[in-house]
């Protein structure tokens, strides 16, 4: 298992490409359907791939967190997602998959994990509203595979959000209004829980806002928002003054969205934010690469706040003054 993830450090060079590589797992044949489904997580958040160790019950803990283990002197929580997504799954899940996003490690108890594959997003879909629900909102897009097998990938951000209390009102209890500003924030992402934290960090703000589910349903959005801005005689920093968007994303990821933007006159003045749980340093630096003004990990709406009232007022970031 090793041997199957040695070369991930060298794939942060797809980003910006509009490609991805999943790790392909299973989670066990789900007795209420009799199939054992294929599910995939984006490799840059996968760590390592294990046995997994002993696991030490931990009071208070969500029903699919099973507890925590020690890793290298660290204890990281491990999360079943068998139980997680609703599974009756008696299939015993040995395998343990190691995921670092967003500043926080975990573990997710897997059947057995398949291999690497290479794809692009354009090939990735929203699921059906079904697909979604029947798994508890696990999903936050699929594809096809040859053979009809379906692969269904994983939204690490709800998981993390819905194990870890991620939506406690201490995370929004000192985000300020902007009465002083009229403002509109366009926001992309394709995953539910942080589409809710966006909503309500800006509803905070008190700044005006609409959005979409991917990349490519925002650049057919912001295109109208272009097109009527023409119509009207206005630019389109008048309508839309901030980008917000994820970088993962079916259809059209968050770098060919801002590419795409930063690359049309139209769109001139209008800046971009990147916020995503891919936070690391190679990411930052791809990001600019393609004209993003601003990054913002996920899951910190008090940071992301103070970032977006700070380009509302068109002040310049202290990196930058």
């Amino acid at each position: 298992m090793s041997e199957l993830l040695k070369s991930i450090d060298a794939r942060t060079r797809l980003a910006g490409t509009n490609k991805l590589e999943i790790l392909l797992f299973s989670l066990g044949v789900d007795n209420r359907t009799g199939r054992r489904e294929t599910f995939g997580i984006n490799v840059f958040k996968v760590r390592e791939v294990m046995r997994t160790p002993a696991i030490t019950a931990a009071p208070e803990m969500p029903s699919s967190v099973e507890g925590m283990v020690s890793l290298r002197g660290v204890l990281v929580p491990v999360v079943d997602l068998a139980k997680y997504a609703g599974m009756n799954c008696d299939t015993p899940r040995e395998i343990m998959i190691v995921t670092e996003y967003n500043g926080h490690t975990q573990g997710f108890l897997v059947e057995a994990v398949d291999t690497i594959l290479r794809l692009d997003w354009s090939m990735m879909r929203v699921p059906p509203d079904m697909l979604s629900g029947n798994l508890g909102g696990l999903v936050t897009a699929v594809t096809e595979l040859e053979g009809n097998r379906l692969v269904m990938m994983l939204d690490v951000e709800k998981v993390l959000s819905e194990t870890s209390r991620y939506d406690d009102d201490f995370l929004f209890k000192d985000i300020e209004q902007q009465f002083q500003q009229d403002a509109t924030v366009f926001f992309a992402d394709d995953s539910s829980v942080a589409r809710k934290q966006i909503i309500r960090a800006l509803d905070a703000m008190g700044v005006r806002h609409f959005g979409a589910v991917n990349g490519r349903v925002a650049w057919e959005e912001l295109k109208k928002v272009a097109a009527h801005a023409d119509s009207s005689g206005k630019r389109v920093r008048d309508l839309v003054q901030i980008v917000l968007t994820d970088v993962e994303m079916p259809e059209m990821d968050g770098y060919i969205l801002t590419r795409m933007i930063k690359s049309d006159p139209r769109f001139d003045g209008v800046r971009v934010v990147m916020h995503s749980s891919l936070s690391g340093m190679s990411n930052q630096q791809l990001g600019q690469s393609v004209g993003v003004d601003e990054y913002v990990p996920k899951f910190e709406p008090q940071r992301l706040c103070e970032t977006l009232a700070r380009l509302i007022r068109g002040s310049k970031s202290p990196a930058a003054a």
